[in-house]
C-alpha cells in the first residue's frame, strides 16, 4: 500500500462519550419568551388580581355587619367607638337605636329638619313680623300703636296665628315650633332685655317704614315734597294758560279774518249795485250796523274780535271811512272806494279755473261738461256766474258813458 492511500477513520469504542459539539454555538431564538408574549402575561395577572380584589371586598361588605348607636345616656369618654357608632346631632340613641327629635326627621343614619314644620315657623314669624312692624308704622304716622313688645306679648301672637296651621294636637311638636319661630324672630328683630329679665322686640326703622299705611306716606311724601309740587303746579298752571292764550289769540285772528272779508264782500257789492243797478240807495254802510249782522250773539261779547276787524279796514286803502250823521246821530260809515270788483273778478278766476279741472275729471269718467244755463237773457243762480254778469254789464255801462260823452262834446269842438 502506498504512502498516500487514505487512512481510515478509527471507529468509537461502544462505551465513549460524543463529543461536545455545541460548545461555543449561540442559544437558540425560541429559548427566552417575547416581548408581546410577556406584556400578555402581566395583562392575565392584572385582571386575576383585580377579580380577587373585587370578590375580597364584596365577600366582606356582605358579611359586616353596622355598627349599633351609643347609647346618649353614656359619658362620651366611656363609650368605645370602636364597638358602636356615635350618637348623630338632633336624635336620641337607646339600645342600639336613632330616634329624631320633634322637628327632624330620620333619613338614612342622620337627622334632617322636617322641611313641613320648618316651613310653618318660618311662615308664622313672617305673620310675627308683620304684627309688630304694622303696629310701629301706625305710630310713626301719629296713629295709636306699640313699639316695643314683651316676650310674652310675642307668644301671645305666635299662639294666636298657631290653630290657622294645624299643628296644635301634639304638644312637643309646638313647643319646637315656638322655639324655632322665636329663633327666626331674634335673628330679624331689635331685642333689648328690660329691667325685670324679659327680653322685649322691636321692629327695625327700615322695616317700619315700609309698613306704614299707604295713605300715611302719600301725605308724608306730599308734605316733605310740598314745595316742589307747588313750584310744579304752577308751571303746569301758567304753561296751560300760555298755550290757552296764544290758542284763542290764533282762533280771534282766524275769525277776525273771515269777518273782514265778509266786510269787503258786503262793501263791493253794495258798490256795485247802486253803480251799476241804478238803484237808489247810499254806497256806503254803518260800521255798527254791520258789526251786528256779521257777529254772532256770544261773539258781541268780545269787543277784541271787532276791534280786530276795524284795525283791519284802517289798514285796507280801498275802504273809506267817515262819520256821517244819520237821523240826527253820528254814526261811522263805511265806503268801498275802488272801481271794479277786484277781489270778485279773482275769486271768478279761481272758480272757473277749479271749474274746468272738475269738468276734465268729470268727464274722464264719461260725463259730459255741465255748462250755466241761460234761460230768457238771465243767468243761472251760480254766484260766480252772476259776479261776471255784473262786472260785463258794468264795463257795458262805462263805456256807453263814454261814447255818449265824447258825442256830446264833438259839436262844442
Amino acid at each position: 500500500m502506498s504512502a498516500t492511500a487514505k487512512k481510515r477513520p478509527k471507529q468509537r469504542a461502544p462505551g465513549a462519550a460524543p463529543p461536545l459539539q455545541f460548545l461555543g454555538r449561540e442559544p437558540s431564538a425560541t429559548l427566552f419568551p417575547s416581548k408581546n408574549e410577556v406584556l400578555k402575561l402581566f395583562a392575565v395577572i392584572g385582571i386575576a388580581a383585580s377579580v380577587a380584589a373585587a370578590c375580597n371586598y364584596a365577600v366582606c361588605f356582605f358579611n359586616r355587619q353596622a355598627k349599633s348607636f351609643c347609647d346618649s345616656s353614656k359619658v362620651a369618654y366611656d363609650t368605645d367607638t370602636d364597638l358602636c357608632e356615635p350618637c348623630p346631632s338632633h336624635g336620641w340613641c337607646s339600645n342600639g337605636k336613632l330616634e329624631c327629635f320633634h322637628g327632624y326627621k330620620k333619613q338614612g343614619r342622620k337627622c334632617v329638619e322636617d322641611g313641613t314644620i320648618n316651613q310653618t315657623a318660618k311662615k308664622l314669624s313672617e305673620l310675627l313680623q308683620q304684627h309688630v312692624c304694622n303696629a310701629y308704622g301706625q305710630v310713626l304716622c301719629n296713629e295709636p300703636g306699640k313699639i316695643w313688645f314683651q316676650e310674652a306679648d310675642v307668644r301671645e301672637i305666635i299662639d294666636e296665628h298657631m290653630p290657622q296651621k294645624n299643628i296644635v294636637s301634639e304638644n312637643d311638636t309646638s313647643t319646637f315650633v315656638k322655639r324655632k319661630v322665636m329663633d327666626i324672630v331674634e335673628s330679624i328683630l331689635e331685642t333689648r332685655v328690660a329691667r325685670n329679665g324679659s327680653k322685649e322686640f322691636k321692629c327695625p326703622d327700615l322695616l317700619a317704614e315700609l309698613c306704614k299705611p299707604l295713605q300715611c306716606r302719600v301725605n308724608q311724601w306730599i308734605y316733605k315734597h310740598v314745595g316742589i309740587m307747588v313750584a310744579i303746579l304752577g308751571l303746569l298752571v301758567g304753561l296751560t294758560k300760555i298755550t290757552w292764550s296764544i290758542h284763542q289769540k290764533k282762533n280771534l285772528t282766524t275769525r277776525a279774518e273771515q269777518l273782514y272779508e265778509q266786510v269787503c264782500e258786503i262793501l263791493q257789492d253794495n258798490a256795485m249795485r247802486i253803480r251799476c243797478g241804478n238803484r237808489e240807495g247810499e254806497p256806503w254802510l254803518v260800521a255798527s250796523w254791520l258789526r251786528d249782522q256779521l257777529l254772532r250773539p256770544r261773539e258781541r261779547k268780545h269787543a277784541m274780535l271787532w276791534k280786530k276787524v276795524e284795525e283791519m279796514i284802517l289798514e285796507d286803502s280801498r275802504i273809506d271811512q267817515y262819520p256821517k250823521m244819520i237821523k240826527g246821530e253820528s254814526k261811522v260809515v263805511l265806503e268801498w272806494q275802488v272801481d271794479g270788483p277786484l277781489t270778485s273778478m279773482l275769486k271768478n278766476k279761481e272758480s272757473a279755473s277749479k271749474t274746468k279741472a272738475f269738468a276734465k275729471v268729470d268727464g274722464s269718467f264719461g260725463n259730459e261738461e255741465k255748462k250755466p244755463v241761460i234761460a230768457g237773457g238771465g243767468f243761472t243762480k251760480n254766484p260766480s256766474y252772476v259776479e261776471v254778469s255784473r262786472a260785463g254789464v258794468c264795463l257795458l255801462q262805462d263805456l256807453t258813458k263814454a261814447y255818449s260823452t265824447s258825442m256830446d262834446q264833438m259839436p262844442n269842438a
